[in-house]
């Protein structure tokens, strides 16, 4: 019988927040929250909770084949103008939604007791016409990492890990989360500029 070898420190990131560090300055996830979905051996993925994709909700159905254009639901208007999330740089033009645990699709998956995981245009169907979840990130993209990929940044200190708070997830003001997060912590963004861990 053999065993399957599980990487140590496997799945200890998962729904945690990676907050990256003053040395991804010049990478796409400079001053990025990434909310970790899955970590284990075979790697981990999540989503930046903090980077605006330029466009909002309305925008993205108009630009999908979720409705025809006929039948475009009358939205309210906190849903239309929600902005879309940048999640990542892998598989941009597919959509992910966090949400609340008040909607449960075929392929939900829970991620905590608080955010649940649904990329299916049928959610995105449910927000438009005002019956889906109650709180609601919807991103295209998302970050993903190979096997020990992300424990090697760990050890370079590319992130610091906090736990997650479903509530940022959630916030839409993408432009002060950073900022607000590292005050939660007790870190000064001002003074959170050198490079840490290099002597």
């Amino acid at each position: 019988m053999t065993h399957k070898h599980v990487a140590s420190g496997s799945g200890q990131f998962e729904g945690k927040f990676l907050v990256a560090m003053p040395g991804m300055a010049s990478s796409f996830f400079a001053q990025t929250i990434i909310y970790v979905c899955a970590h284990n051996e075979e790697g981990a993925m999540g989503f930046v909770v903090n980077k605006a994709r330029g466009m909002t909700f309305c925008d993205l159905v108009e630009q999908t084949d979720v409705f025809s254009e006929a039948n475009l639901p009358n939205m309210p208007t906190s849903v239309a103008h929600a902005p879309v999330g940048h999640g990542g740089p892998v598989d941009e033009h597919r959509g992910f939604v966090l949400h609340s645990a008040d909607y449960c699709g075929d392929s939900t998956i829970p991620i905590s007791e608080s955010v649940f995981l649904t990329s299916t245009t049928q959610v995105l169907r449910m927000i438009a016409e005002g019956e889906g979840p109650n709180r609601c990130a919807i991103s295209l993209g998302y970050s993903g990492w190979g096997p020990g990929q992300l424990e090697n940044e760990m050890l370079d200190n590319s992130w610091l890990t906090l736990d997650a708070d479903s509530g940022l997830v959630f916030d839409q003001d993408h432009e002060t989360k950073y900022d607000r997060l590292l005050r939660a912590a007790g870190i000064q963004p001002a003074h959170f500029v050198a490079d840490c861990g290099h002597a």
